[in-house]
């Protein structure tokens, strides 16, 4: 289990040029000077669209604030026209790169070898995917659970060593009322946790929640997941530092338990 709580913003394709900038503007100086984020307590990551990376890095710039994509190219730089290759990610200063959407998989076909092969694209230029996966249909805690460990397995196939950033997103729960209930994103994001702790591959990799993510959610789900990945409700910047705020009070009831070599587990 991270210590540090992670906080991801997928902007998707709400904003035009003109309302991203002003967003960036908003939450750049509020965001920046948050303890949390400041001490590294919470990374913050920051998904606009292409068009849209460059004033945003501009924006976060001298900040601790990661500025991600939202896709890649599995493939490196050649014929691949309209493609957006991690190399040229990583040369503008991008560090994260969303892969395997349920709607890149919905509306575009991408299967989970097409995920592997783009994350594997981004780790070879030393970008952090955030792999995304989650059941379509509705299922029990247990069933979900298996059925997304064995997702996360083939969607990190044939990947070299280096950290991921799972977001566990169920499509029936992405864009609805409400999140998947607290006690079913636990299921899913320990036996999430469980797998990636158990390959010695994926040392510093993180579980967080995705689909219909709130303020509140964070402080209800406490140890079971590592954050949150925001959509809609991060376009009000007061929301997304309300989860801010939320994910420094985790990472503060974290420090409490710090690993020790010789006994497990102690009080600090």
């Amino acid at each position: 289990m991270s210590a540090q709580i992670t906080v991801a913003v997928s902007l998707k394709t709400y904003f035009g040029q003109a309302r991203a900038r002003a967003w960036f503007a908003e939450v750049a100086p509020r965001a920046s000077a948050h303890p949390a984020v400041l001490g590294g307590d919470v990374r913050l990551i920051v998904i606009p669209t292409y068009l849209q990376i460059a004033p945003a890095l501009d924006a976060f710039a001298g900040t601790a604030v990661l500025v991600g994509a939202q896709d890649v190219s599995a493939f490196g730089p050649g014929p691949y026209t309209g493609e957006v290759t991690a190399s040229e990610l990583a040369e503008l200063g991008v560090t994260v790169a969303e892969v395997g959407h349920a709607e890149r998989r919905r509306l575009f076909d991408e299967s989970d070898g097409v995920t592997a092969a783009k994350a594997s694209a981004a780790l070879a230029h030393g970008v952090i995917p955030v792999v995304c996966i989650g059941e379509s249909e509705r299922l029990g805690g247990p069933a979900a659970a298996l059925a997304n460990v064995e997702q996360l397995t083939a969607n990190l196939r044939g990947l070299a060593a280096g950290p991921v950033i799972v977001a566990y997103e169920p499509t029936w729960a992405i864009g609805a009322a409400e999140p998947a209930p607290e006690e079913h994103i636990a299921a899913v994001t320990r036996a999430l946790r469980g797998a990636l702790n158990a390959d010695a591959a994926r040392v510093d990799s993180v579980v967080i929640y995705g689909g219909s993510a709130r303020p509140g959610l964070l402080t209800g789900l406490g140890d079971s997941v590592d954050g949150l990945f925001l959509g809609r409700f991060a376009h009000d910047p007061g929301a997304l530092i309300a989860v801010l705020d939320e994910a420094a009070a985790l990472a503060d009831e974290r420090r409490i338990l710090t690993p020790c070599a010789s006994d497990g587990w102690r009080t600090s």
